[in-house]
């Protein structure tokens, strides 16, 4: 996960990469509000789009009252993501699923690295100050390079909303570009809250700075704003992410985060992935889920592909 051709080295601040950057809202929504209407995805497209999703999926916990205990399950649900007898029922007993990584606060991250060792799953801690991003530069700073000392192979900073609010690029740029640096090895996603943002061309602009600045994933948001990730949203971040790739070779992540619960959803999501970007963005490597509740719902429409029916929501924990 770590390996140098996934590591997005940055470019140095190209301020006319962003004065192109205007999105015409109401042709943006044109193109989101068909996509899952449009092109109905079935049968065993659909059940292949459902275990790609598990397999994308950020297993987040970042509630006031985690325990070990529970980081502990959560990172068993990670490696054992959907139940034997329905992986077996629907021909996949064979199949090594798991999800792309299981997402805890700094002071967790000892503990799921410990219980996901010799798995493959890596741990993603969110930082620098999460959810807000106020806290002083040199404690956040501090907090990436404690979590990649403890063992998080992936960090997941929060940006500066006014940079962004008041169109202060170069310093968005500056900020982005030190956390990177603390990441060191470990990959970083740059949560940029959308939600939070005055118009889709600061997202745009937003997403290619952070790119620029050395991102590895561009995410939507912390899942904590009034509002978080959309289509619209992710259709101007992951057209970003294109253009970036156009400009220079490098290919960066998408995490959108928030408000995504069910299998319908992902489905639509990894459609408009698909479409925009093309399969080599379809893997864990470049594309997560930031979700939990998710999982249930997946596990239980694969349930239904196996038997016909569905179960009650309870014989499907997270943890």
């Amino acid at each position: 996960m770590t390996s140098d051709s996934l590591v997005n080295q940055g470019t140095s601040f190209h301020a006319d990469w962003l004065d192109g950057i205007r999105v015409n809202k109401s042709a943006v929504e044109r193109r989101t509000s068909s996509i899952g209407t449009r092109r109905s995805v079935k049968k065993a497209s659909q059940l292949a789009y459902m275990l790609k999703a598990v397999s994308c999926i950020d297993l987040t916990t970042l509630a006031g009252d985690d325990t070990p205990g529970r980081v502990k399950r959560l990172c068993h649900k990670a490696v054992h993501p959907v139940r034997r007898d329905i992986l077996a029922a629907i021909g996949m007993a064979d199949m090594d699923l798991t999800t792309g990584a299981v997402c805890v606060y700094h002071e967790m991250v000892p503990t799921a690295v410990k219980a996901l060792e010799g798995t493959g799953v890596p741990v993603a801690a969110v930082s620098t100050g999460f959810p807000a991003g106020l806290a002083p530069m040199e404690t956040r700073l501090e907090e990436i390079r404690r979590s990649v000392d403890a063992g998080a192979l992936e960090i997941d900073i929060v940006v500066t909303r006014a940079h962004i609010l008041t169109g202060n690029w170069e310093a968005l740029y500056d900020e982005v570009k030190a956390f990177k640096a603390a990441c060191g090895a470990a990959r970083m996603k740059a949560i940029l809250a959308t939600g939070e943002h005055g118009n889709l061309t600061q997202v745009g602009k937003a997403s290619m700075t952070a790119m620029q600045a050395g991102a590895d994933f561009i995410k939507t948001s912390t899942g904590m704003e009034g509002v978080n990730a959309t289509l619209p949203v992710s259709l101007v971040m992951i057209r970003q992410i294109r253009d970036f790739h156009e400009r220079t070779g490098i290919m960066v992540g998408y995490k959108p985060a928030g408000g995504i619960k069910t299998a319908k959803d992902a489905v639509v999501y990894l459609t408009l992935l698909n479409e925009e970007l093309g399969r080599a963005w379809l893997e864990p490597e470049y594309f997560r889920f930031g979700a939990s509740s998710l999982l249930g719902d997946l596990e239980r429409q694969l349930e239904y592909h196996a038997t016909g029916g569905y179960s009650a929501s309870y014989r499907h924990p997270m943890g």
